[in-house]
């Protein structure tokens, strides 16, 4: 009876062990905290929140403050919008308070809203797919609230950088730009039929004129080489001629210093000739007297001949 007893025992000591060995099993690996105080808020989304499931962490700035305890869908039928209320059950303990500062040393969600705390639906991976819940201070998101919502304390949400991405691209005017990529789609290949047929003739004809260009540079490449030549040879024959014509002044130039020295002294000559004081000056008018007399002796006989002819058989008579 005694041993039974025993064995009675020792099983219900294995069964609590094991039990007890269970539970701090579940709150280690289970993130379960049963000893600690938790404190549960609202998010209300209206836009998708794909990936989002029940258990996903609450983070704010990547640091792990909770996680989400249900995700619900309300329907309001005065706005007839669909509303999704998230519980978020938060770990005061993950948030610790500045010590020695004036005031409360706890925190309340509350002031925290009131101080721009927002929340966000944040994708953790592209490839699974999974989100999160990511809180962070923004005074410039407007505080949306959802009273008749939820009547926990509400976190207000503020659209993601993706769900910003979203909406802008959700706005964009995909069938006009789809048209008018096919408008242009069109044009490009019209322009292309369009080369394909006047390209050939065209390049045809830049090979004929590149053909012909070539000829010609060719032929203006001899013409000048053929100038150069001849220029070489003017030039030379110029330097010949130059260097003769220096050499035939250089031997000239005494004969004409001393024809100019000829020519000085006959003038020279002529100006003593011809000075009003000059004997030769005096002789001169002499004989140019005695030549006008014998001349107007001329002139005399000349008349009394034409008055009487005899006078050239008989002569005058005394």
């Amino acid at each position: 009876m005694a041993e039974g007893t025993n064995r009675k025992t020792l099983i219900g000591a294995f069964v609590i062990g094991g039990g007890l060995l269970g539970l701090a099993i579940i709150m280690l690996f289970g993130h379960m905290r049963f000893f600690t105080p938790s404190r549960e808020a609202a998010v209300v989304f209206q836009n998708s929140i794909t990936g989002l499931a029940v258990g996903a962490p609450v983070n704010f700035r990547g640091v792990k403050v909770g996680s989400v305890k249900s995700i619900t869908l309300r329907f309001d039928p005065l706005d007839h919008k669909a509303y999704i209320p998230v519980v978020l059950t938060l770990e005061p303990d993950q948030i610790h308070v500045v010590r020695d500062v004036p005031g409360d040393t706890k925190v309340r969600v509350q002031d925290m809203i009131a101080n721009g705390l927002r929340a966000e639906l944040n994708l953790q991976s592209f490839v699974t797919g999974q989100s999160n819940i990511e809180l962070d201070f923004d005074k410039s998101a407007p505080a949306v609230l959802h009273p008749r919502i939820t009547d926990l304390p509400e976190i207000p949400a503020r659209l993601s950088t993706m769900e910003k991405l979203k909406d802008t691209l959700g706005q964009l005017p995909v069938k006009d730009i789809a048209h008018h990529a096919d408008d242009t789609l069109r044009s490009i290949q019209s322009l292309s039929d369009k080369l394909n047929d006047d390209l050939p003739p065209l390049i045809a004809s830049m090979k004929v004129t590149t053909d012909r260009s070539h000829d010609t540079v060719q032929a203006a490449t001899q013409a000048i080489r053929d100038l150069q030549s001849k220029l070489d040879i003017t030039l030379s024959k110029m330097d010949t001629l130059l260097e003769t014509g220096t050499t035939q002044l250089s031997g000239r130039g005494a004969d004409i210093h001393a024809t100019m020295v000829s020519a000085t002294k006959a003038l020279d000559s002529l100006q003593g000739i011809i000075s009003p004081r000059s004997a030769d000056r005096a002789n001169l008018d002499a004989a140019l007297r005695d030549i006008a007399t014998a001349a107007a002796s001329l002139r005399g006989f000349a008349s009394d001949v034409e008055r009487n002819p005899q006078l050239l058989l008989m002569g005058r008579r005394p």
